[in-house]
C-alpha cells in the first residue's frame, strides 16, 4: 500500500509540474485586451500551435492593437511568416534583454522563421541594440535593416519557458514585412521597328544620317582609298600621264585646222609662181 501511495504521489507531482510548465500563448494573452488583434492573428495563422509545441524557452514580441492593424491586409500564410520573426528562440526578460543589447554592436537572435527553411538572407534573424536615446530596439538582421521596433515593457511571463514583451511596431523584414517595397518588374522587350531606332546622343538629340556613316558626306581620309571610285579617276592613259623626263606630245590638229593649212600652202605656191 505504501508503495502504491508513493507512486501515486510521484505521478501526480509529475503531472502538476508538466501542466504548470506547458505553454499556451493564447491563454497568456487572453486577459490582455490591448493585444486582442495580435492574439487573433496568432490563432488564425496557426502560429500559436507552433509556439505552444516548441518545447523550449521562447520570447514573443507582441504589438498593441494599433500597431497590429497592418496584419489585417495579409493572408494567413503571409501573417504567419511575419509573426514568426517576432518569436525569439530564447527566454528574455527585461533584465536579460538590457544585458544583451549593446551600444557599439547589436546582438543577433534567431527567430522561429529561421526553423521553417523559408527565410532568405538572414530574414529569420533580428538584431537587438541600443538607440542613441538609450532605448532598446529590435530590427531585421538583413543587410541594410535598422532598429525600427522599440522595446516598451514586459507584458507577461512564465519563467523560464515563455516571455511576452511589448514592442512599438512590427519589425520591418525586407521582402517579407508589410512595409517592404515590391521588386520592380523587368522592362518588357519591344520587337517593333521603333526598338531598332538609333539611340539619342548624350545631349539628348538623335544622331543624323551623316553621324551614322561618315562616308556619306565626308571625303575619305588621306591615305585611304574610297570604297567606289569612277574608272576615269583611277586609271591614267599614257597621253594623260607622260613618262618622267619626256615632253608631252603635241595634240593632233583638228579638221578645221588642216583645211586652213592646206589653203594657206596653196596660196603661197600661187604667189610664188607669179613672181618666178
Amino acid at each position: 500500500m505504501d508503495r502504491m501511495r508513493a507512486s501515486s504521489i510521484i505521478f501526480l507531482s509529475f503531472v502538476l509540474v508538466a501542466s504548470t510548465s506547458a505553454i499556451d500563448i493564447l491563454k497568456l494573452l487572453e486577459k490582455e485586451s490591448d493585444f486582442s488583434t495580435f492574439r487573433t492573428a496568432l490563432k488564425d495563422s496557426k502560429l500559436a500551435d507552433d509556439i505552444n509545441n516548441h518545447g523550449s524557452s521562447i520570447t514573443v514580441l507582441a504589438v498593441a492593437n494599433g500597431a497590429a492593424s497592418a496584419l489585417s491586409g495579409l493572408s494567413p500564410d503571409e501573417a504567419k511568416k511575419l509573426l514568426a520573426t517576432h518569436v525569439l528562440l530564447d527566454y528574455f526578460d527585461e533584465a536579460k534583454l538590457k544585458g544583451l543589447a549593446k551600444k557599439d554592436k547589436p546582438s543577433t537572435v534567431v527567430t522561429m522563421l529561421q526553423t521553417t527553411g523559408e527565410a532568405q538572407h538572414q530574414q529569420g534573424m533580428v538584431n537587438v541594440g541600443v538607440l542613441k536615446s538609450g532605448e532598446v530596439a529590435f530590427g531585421s538582421a538583413v543587410h541594410g535593416g535598422g532598429l525600427d521596433s522599440k522595446y516598451i515593457k514586459s507584458v507577461t511571463a512564465q519563467p523560464y519557458n515563455i516571455s511576452v514583451l511589448q514592442v512599438s511596431s512590427l519589425i520591418e523584414i525586407p521582402d517579407l514585412s508589410p512595409g517592404a517595397a515590391p521588386k520592380a518588374a523587368p522592362p518588357a522587350e519591344d520587337d517593333s521597328d521603333e526598338a531598332a531606332a538609333p539611340s539619342p546622343d548624350d545631349d539628348g538629340t538623335a544622331p543624323s544620317p551623316d553621324d551614322e556613316d561618315p562616308t556619306l558626306s565626308s571625303p575619305p581620309v588621306s591615305g585611304d582609298s574610297p570604297t567606289e571610285a569612277p574608272e576615269a579617276a583611277t586609271e591614267k592613259t599614257p597621253e594623260e600621264k607622260p613618262a618622267h623626263g619626256e615632253h608631252a606630245p603635241a595634240p593632233a590638229p583638228s579638221a578645221a585646222s588642216r583645211v586652213e593649212m592646206t589653203l594657206g600652202a596653196g596660196l603661197v605656191m600661187a604667189l610664188a609662181s607669179l613672181f618666178a
